[in-house]
């Protein structure tokens, strides 16, 4: 007598969000980032994100910064796979960072030396495209030190001197950069050809005005918002990276090497007004008090998943000694000229 096979199709089910997952805060008295922990074992994130993804966003909009933590994400793909259950899509690299790619869409963090603090910023806010969503898994905490500080990029516009303020927004940003002179990364990196007409025709698709001087060398000059409006929320959002780019932000010694090889202008990079003006010393300090005061540090545990919404958080990297192994993703791109 044939056996008789039956199949049985597998059922989603959709349980209430309060039986798999559990919210708290990480910092009394602070609203990012919201910690998500699991309240079951053995519960399969990716499958819950891809079924939450509209829960998570709202969590998203309202904190800027959610931490995952006790789901054990430590490889590459489960961390690729989760990145994908909550934002849908991921960035392929453009060359833009000196970073490697670790799996498919997954990389290192940008390389910057660990006896120094690499400054607040929202990711690629100098670019015309940027993501709308950046995330962090952990593989492997640092020794000692080596967190990424968070800050409510809301709360940045918020508190910054209103003078200061309304100077960024009317006259905004203009980042300069000079390649080819022997420090950071060079053109034909950047832009991924050794063409400068295709150099060119890029610099132009992205609102990038551009001079080529003797010895191969370019240098760039893109103006950009300093304050945007969140496509969603409609919050306005402090979103730039003036402090990452202004000499007034850089360490003692590292200003004192740079400008005995360079004048202001030559710069590997510098910003200024968006009218060419230079940007006061003293204002960059105010500004860089600002985020020291509202920066949110803890130290990263192993298989930890940081998902920040890129225009409503900003974030940082300490110091640190021993090895630090960290994924970096970014999803979700979209440009100045989409979100108006």
């Amino acid at each position: 007598m044939k056996k008789l096979e039956i199949k049985a199709r597998r059922k989603a089910v959709d349980f209430p969000v309060n039986e798999l997952i559990e919210l708290t805060s990480l910092i009394n008295g602070e609203t990012l980032p919201l910690v998500i922990k699991p309240s079951i074992d053995s519960i399969d994130i990716a499958e819950w994100a891809n079924n939450k993804r509209e829960f998570i966003q709202d969590k998203l909009h309202q904190h800027g910064a959610i931490l995952f933590r006790g789901f054990n994400i430590i490889t590459a793909p489960e961390f690729e796979k989760f990145g994908l259950a909550v934002c849908g899509e991921l960035f392929n690299e453009n060359g833009e960072h000196p970073r490697e790619s670790v799996s498919g869409n997954v990389y290192t963090p940008v390389f910057y030396p660990g006896d120094r603090k690499l400054l607040w910023h929202n990711e690629n806010s100098f670019n015309h495209r940027f993501p709308l969503k950046i995330m962090f898994g952990c593989r492997q905490p640092a020794q000692q030190g080596g967190e990424t500080p968070i800050v409510d990029s809301r709360k940045v516009f918020q508190l910054i001197n209103p003078k200061i303020r309304d100077i960024f927004i009317e006259k905004q940003v203009m980042y300069v950069r000079n390649y080819g002179d022997g420090l950071g990364l060079d053109w034909q990196t950047v832009f991924q050809t050794e063409n400068q007409t295709e150099v060119e025709h890029k610099c132009q698709q992205n609102g990038i005005k551009f001079a080529w001087k003797s010895g191969n060398r370019l240098r760039t000059f893109s103006i950009r918002p300093a304050v945007i409006k969140h496509p969603q929320t409609g919050e306005l959002s402090w979103f730039n990276q003036a402090q990452h780019w202004h000499p007034a932000c850089l360490d003692t010694i590292t200003r004192e090497s740079l400008f005995t090889s360079f004048k202001s202008e030559d710069l590997p990079r510098n910003c200024y007004y968006g009218d060419g003006t230079p940007i006061e010393d003293s204002v960059m300090e105010e500004i860089c008090g600002v985020y020291q005061e509202l920066e949110v540090v803890f130290p990263w545990q192993k298989g930890d998943f940081l998902l920040l919404d890129n225009i409503l958080a900003a974030h940082a990297r300490n110091p640190f000694v021993g090895e630090r192994k960290l994924f970096v993703a970014m999803g979700e791109i979209t440009s100045y000229t989409e979100i108006g």
